[in-house]
């Protein structure tokens, strides 16, 4: 029997299964196994952070720039428009479904940022399973900084549904982060679970240890600091999944009303914008920025002013340290001292070290020992 009759014989019996306290542990094991069966079938996903989207399952486009956003959704809701649209790529447009049948990349130059854009083949109903060129899209959407689901306004509950659980299949968490769970591996001792909070959710020792078993872990202890669910438990056993944010763009709002319009936009995570009308492109723009948590430092050269006209993007949190391997991999080991000038700065200009925290738009100067 293949994996694709074994996902679907799984999936078969999840759905005649009565959901109660008694079948609890029983549906677990097969959501696990599921998982197991899924990561089989997509390959060795941990190896999907190459420069080559999704290694040889991907699509060959070099990552570039100073973050990555890949554009997912079925076929013809304005994907191609849209790169076209805000980048200097043209990417083919026509009023039928798969004229993408490739990964064309396109570059978006905002707040002097480089984004490399990705407008990747309209997604299909299967994609998971490898249906269409589902494998090769879903790999670059994991090696991507930012994912935007394209979606039709008219049918945008609809098509989000489908298109999360499509991520979801392939071990992609969309606007979560990492259950607070920790695995530490041992040699002998066998299997302890232990939480800090009171579990809501059927998830106790018993549970961990079948799991466990079906991982071929023997000796670990599992520390849990939340009230996690069983799938999040599986995703920790698992170990390769990605944690990715995501903005839901619904496009062709001059199709529905205005209180339909004024609903979508008030959603979390939600950008309405009509690139036939060229609405709310600027607003999108600025939310791309915003969910790629990029900041602006400026750096001095000693003696000379700030160098106001390039920029260094990073990402928030980024400390001078950070800074030092943009410049050079070896300077860190040089380093000496930097002078810091801007909001982080608790005086003007203020001396601080490697592992000092950077705020937007500091003015920053390295010293080196000579």
């Amino acid at each position: 029997m293949g994996l694709l009759e074994k996902i679907a014989d799984i999936e078969l019996e999840i759905s005649r299964t009565q959901k109660n306290k008694a079948t609890n542990h029983h549906l677990c094991l097969l959501r696990a196994k599921l998982c197991r069966y899924r990561s089989q079938l997509f390959g060795d996903d941990k190896k999907a952070g190459s420069s080559s989207v999704g290694g040889n399952e991907g699509f060959d486009v070099t990552k570039s720039g100073d973050a990555r956003v890949a554009m997912i959704g079925f076929p013809s809701v304005g994907k191609s428009s849209l790169l076209s649209t805000i980048t200097k790529t043209e990417s083919e447009v026509a009023e039928y479904a798969f004229t993408t049948l490739t990964c064309i990349a396109g570059v978006v130059e905002y707040k002097d940022a480089k984004i490399q854009l990705l407008d990747m083949p309209g997604i299909i109903q299967g994609a998971a399973q490898g249906k269409g060129r589902g494998k090769q899209v879903i790999s670059a959407a994991r090696t991507s900084d930012l994912v935007l689901m394209m979606l039709e306004s008219e049918k945008a509950d609809r098509q989000k549904e489908l298109l999360t659980y499509e991520l979801e299949s392939v071990g992609i968490r969309i606007n979560k982060r990492p259950p607070d769970v920790n695995v530490k591996m041992k040699k002998t001792g066998g299997v302890h679970f232990t939480t800090t909070v009171e579990n809501t959710n059927g998830v106790d020792e018993e549970l961990v240890k079948k799991l466990c078993q079906l991982y071929k872990i023997h000796n670990a202890d599992i520390l849990a600091r939340e009230d996690c669910t069983a799938d999040e438990l599986i995703d920790v056993l698992e170990g390769n999944r990605k944690y990715v944010r995501c903005l839901f763009v619904c496009n062709k709002i001059d199709t529905i009303s205005l209180d339909d319009v004024d609903k979508i936009a008030h959603e979390p995570h939600h950008v309405v914008i009509s690139i036939k009308m060229k609405f709310g492109l600027d607003h999108l723009l600025e939310k791309i920025w915003e969910y790629l948590d990029f900041i602006r430092l400026f750096t001095k050269p000693r003696g000379r002013r700030p160098d106001f006209n390039e920029p260094v993007i990073v990402r928030n949190g980024c400390t001078v340290e950070d800074i030092c391997h943009r410049i050079h991999r070896d300077f860190a080991a040089k380093f000496k001292y930097a002078l810091v000038w801007g909001t982080s700065a608790k005086h003007q200009p203020q001396r601080v070290g490697l592992t000092h925290a950077l705020h937007d738009e500091d003015v920053v100067q390295l010293n080196a020992a000579k």
